[in-house]
């Protein structure tokens, strides 16, 4: 009695039977479709929750209200196709071009502030002198484990002159008393909040990307009499450029939909215009007057811009890469 060959990979020689002849045992198939299906979960909260929103978007962005009479009885006020009429309306928008500046007004104070201190941070305790190093990095990081609004409210109060520790000693020693609510003092106000509660999340990033370089690089650069200085500056850094780029980048994103800080502080200050960023003007639009159409064009403006302007970000950083790596 001989068994039957299989072929290709079907094939699976067991041994000898007690004849003599070879046997071959088929392996139990499984189903090739078994990954996809634990996408699934995935792919329809991705569709439910991102997609079908956006598409929501685009749709109400073409379309407007039209009021028929004095805009009373059924049928008065009717959803009809608009087009592009609402992106036009957005583009000459001044104020929507307004919030827009004083977005990135806000975030060339941000960036750059946050991002250093981050590195500053993260260069200090990878160095073998750093002391207490794991105490540190949690008290970096604990500011980013506090929610967004809370940490608003808290530096909110803390700005007003009636009831801040600050502004009582600043009394008490005759010294100025800046108002942190009115004119430029207000990009000063937020980006010390979202430079408080940011740092500790970038610098964990590059920390971590500091933590995976070979000891052997620092001990070959001790050997030729390269001071820590000189480490970090000519080794460090360099290795850890794509990582700040990554940074840099989360942070524009940030910077663009800039919305906790004003919008929780405005209560408390009458210089807060209710379309300071552009999330707040696109809030106002949507809940304020009642323009979901117009809120819609705004935000997917917002959406592109913000697209376009990572794109181009991340072909810059990429291209300089390989040209520094040529």
């Amino acid at each position: 009695m001989t068994s039957t060959p299989l072929k290709g990979s079907d094939r699976l020689t067991a041994g000898p039977l007690a004849d003599g002849t070879a046997t071959s045992v088929r392996p139990r198939r499984r189903g090739r479709s078994a990954p996809y299906w634990f996408l699934v979960p995935a792919v329809l909260l991705f569709a439910a929750f991102t997609v079908v929103p956006i598409g929501y978007a685009v749709w109400l962005s073409l379309h407007k209200v039209q009021v028929k009479g004095i805009g009373l009885g059924k049928g008065a006020r009717q959803q009809v196709w608009n087009g592009i009429g609402n992106y036009t309306d957005v583009l000459h928008d001044s104020e929507f071009g307004h919030s827009v500046l004083r977005a990135f007004g806000y975030g060339l104070i941000v960036i750059p502030t946050m991002l250093g201190l981050a590195l500053v941070f993260a260069l200090m305790l990878d160095t073998p002198q750093a002391r207490s190093a794991k105490f540190a990095r949690l008290a970096i990081f604990l500011p980013y484990a506090v929610p967004g609004i809370i940490a608003a409210l808290m530096w909110g109060f803390l700005y007003l002159p009636a009831v801040s520790p600050f502004y009582y000693l600043l009394r008490e020693f005759n010294l100025p008393q800046p108002d942190l609510f009115d004119g430029g003092n207000l990009y000063l106000s937020f980006a010390n909040i979202a430079v408080w509660g940011g740092t500790g999340f970038n610098m964990i990033v590059i920390y971590t990307a500091l933590r995976a370089i070979p000891q052997e690089i620092y001990e070959a650069a001790k050997i030729d009499g390269a001071s820590d200085l000189k480490i970090a500056l000519r080794i460090k850094i360099p290795i850890v450029l794509p990582s700040l780029v990554l940074t840099f980048f989360f942070s524009v994103i940030a910077t663009l939909q800039v919305f906790t800080e004003p919008m929780a502080l405005k209560p408390l200050t009458n210089g807060l215009s209710s379309s300071w960023s552009p999330l707040m003007a696109i809030y106002d639009a949507a809940f304020l007057r009642s323009d979901i159409y117009g809120a819609s064009a705004t935000a997917v403006v917002l959406a592109l811009a913000t697209f376009a302007l990572s794109f181009t970000l991340l072909r810059v950083s990429d291209r300089y890469t390989r040209e520094d790596r040529a």
